[in-house]
């Protein structure tokens, strides 16, 4: 970041009420592959990218709009366009290429007149450039020298986290280093300057700091041969994404989480400003406030079906009157959890609701209905294999039958069979907030187990849920999960992507049991899951069955009809 940052005018403060910034990743090829040239900031009191390794950049400048004029390469309207934006996208190259000559001393220019550039005449004007005493059309009337934004491939688009004292909206771009200059690190934002392969900037033991987003880009980096090769994956790009990470308390203390994590989408929800005290994490017996209404509890279960352990809700509240969903399974440490976060939070227990009778998610109630007096909701499976021997409810909910569980809290029971064939899930009317028990999981996909599992049931109990309002999911296991319709399809997708797998491998490796056509269809999933897996793919074959287009024979062997 340059010395004249703040000559940057309120026009490139972005949407979000960041600093508009540009950065450039100078790629080569040296002896062990792909190199990148990046940069050390110095250190500074309350900076918390000094002394980070990064790639050159800054903000823009005011005038760096006028140097359009002196640039080599397609016009504004190209590159905004490319960028996303009704104007001004060429600004952000301009900058680039600016900073990049002002902190490590390569310029990608040419001379008008087709001469080699002049570093000695160029050297007095990188300096005036860091100070802000010039802009760099002027350096480019004075010199002759025409910007050359050919070879720039825009790669990445990354926003500061809220909550940080400076935010900077920031776009990436890549090119080619030009072979015939030497960089020199201007030893103000510069202090030191290494060109470097991915997998060496990226080792723990080199010690580097490096912000989230370099370490990102450096990952992307790796997977790529030579600097030519990693371009042409970025201009094949077919969009450019932004990234903006949260601040979020991680298991190693404050940190960030990424779009692609998991707690991404209820971190944003409980902290959108950014105050960094949102729980990255799941752990058993803490009590997490999801609104007004609602309070998480996580059982101490966590395992390879069950993620970080079984989510409890307590839904309600606003009289004292509280609705507990899924009380999970038989544990003394989540029952003690579950009564002291009642207490904590001042009422008493209406009643217990069960999504489904798996074990991991009712057991719990009969120990919390004597303990409270509250009446048990559920139904009972119609196989009893896998089931919850002991469940016995006092009510026996059906399809549509709403529940007032306190002032402005309303649950409507949906029944959702597939999973399970007694499967229920809640919908929080007021929220649009949908408890999903084992319908929907985060992060992975549910076991479809025979008899009471139905694939073709579970698919149209999905499908079902595309017509309800809904705007947040709370599964069983796991975080928080916003846009349900796009996970909903998701899955519907994944089920019928994972079916075609099956019939294809009918095909080729049929008529074949059960345990002989798993390896093929779920060569995806750790072999460990194999026997899992089993269950859903004993599923997918029986719904193919009733659908006309698989059969078994008397050998359990199964082929295309």
């Amino acid at each position: 970041m340059s010395a004249h940052e703040n000559a940057a005018t309120p026009a490139y403060e972005t949407a979000a009420g960041a600093r508009a910034a540009a950065s450039l990743l100078l790629l080569r090829d040296g002896a062990a592959g792909l190199e990148v040239l990046m940069m050390v900031r110095p250190e500074r009191e309350g900076d918390q990218r000094g002394g980070a390794a990064v790639f050159p950049g800054g903000v823009l400048d005011a005038r760096d709009r006028a140097a359009h004029g002196a640039c080599l390469g397609d016009d504004d309207a190209t590159f905004s366009r490319r960028l996303g934006l009704a104007a001004g996208g060429l600004d952000y190259l301009v900058a680039a290429v600016r900073e990049t000559f002002e902190e490590v001393g390569l310029l990608l220019a040419q001379q008008a007149d087709g001469s080699p550039l002049d570093f000695v005449a160029l050297q007095p004007w990188r300096a005036r450039l860091q100070a802000g005493s010039a802009g760099i059309a002027e350096c480019c009337a004075a010199t002759g020298v025409r910007l050359d934004l050919h070879g720039l491939v825009y790669c990445s688009h990354w926003l500061t986290p809220p909550g940080m004292g400076k935010r900077f909206d920031t776009r990436f771009f890549a090119a080619h280093a030009p072979g015939d200059q030497h960089a020199e690190a201007d030893r103000s934002e510069a202090v030191e300057l290494m060109w470097i392969t991915p997998a060496q900037a990226l080792e723990p033991a080199l010690g580097l700091k490096l912000l989230p987003v370099t370490r990102v880009i450096l990952k992307e980096l790796g997977a790529h041969a030579d600097a030519a090769s990693a371009l042409e994956a970025m201009r094949r790009r077919a969009e450019v994404p932004l990234i903006m990470p949260r601040r979020a308390i991680t298991a190693s203390g404050p940190g960030v989480v990424m779009p692609h994590e998991l707690p991404y989408a209820e971190v944003g929800r409980l902290d959108p400003e950014g105050r960094g005290d949102a729980h990255a994490t799941l752990v058993a017996g803490r009590v997490v406030r999801l609104s007004d209404r609602v309070l998480r509890i996580t059982a101490p279960n966590p395992g390879p079906m069950t993620g970080p352990g079984t989510n409890s809700y307590l839904v309600g509240g606003g009289d004292g009157r509280w609705t507990l969903i899924d009380p999970g399974p038989v544990s003394e440490p989540h029952g003690q959890a579950l009564l002291a976060a009642l207490a904590e939070a001042g009422g008493r227990l209406e009643r217990i609701l069960v999504t489904h009778t798996h074990r991991d998610h009712s057991p719990g109630a009969v120990a919390l209905a004597l303990a409270t007096g509250a009446p048990v909701w559920g139904r009972v499976a119609d196989h009893s294999e896998w089931q919850d021997e002991h469940f016995r409810p006092d009510h026996l909910p059906v399809h549509g039958e709403r529940i007032d569980a306190g002032p402005g809290a309303t649950l409507r029971v949906l029944h959702t069979p597939g999973h399970a064939s007694n499967h229920l899930c809640y919908l929080l009317e007021e929220e649009r907030l949908l408890f999903t028990g084992d319908h929907v999981m985060q992060g992975s996909t549910v076991v479809i187990n025979p008899p009471d599992g139905d694939m073709a049931v579970y698919l149209r109990s999905l499908q079902a849920l595309l017509d309800e309002p809904l705007d947040w999911l709370a599964p069983g296991h796991g975080f928080l999960v916003s846009q349900p319709q796009h996970a909903l399809r998701g899955l519907i997708a994944h089920r019928l992507k994972r079916e075609a797998k099956v019939l294809a491998s009918l095909r080729e490796h049929g008529p074949g049991a059960v345990e002989a056509l798993v390896e093929a269809v779920y060569d995806d999933v750790p072999a460990k899951l194999h026997g899992v897996a089993q269950r859903s793919l004993q599923a997918h074959l029986m719904k193919l069955r009733a659908d006309g287009v698989a059969v078994c024979d008397g050998d359990d062997r199964w082929s295309v009809a």
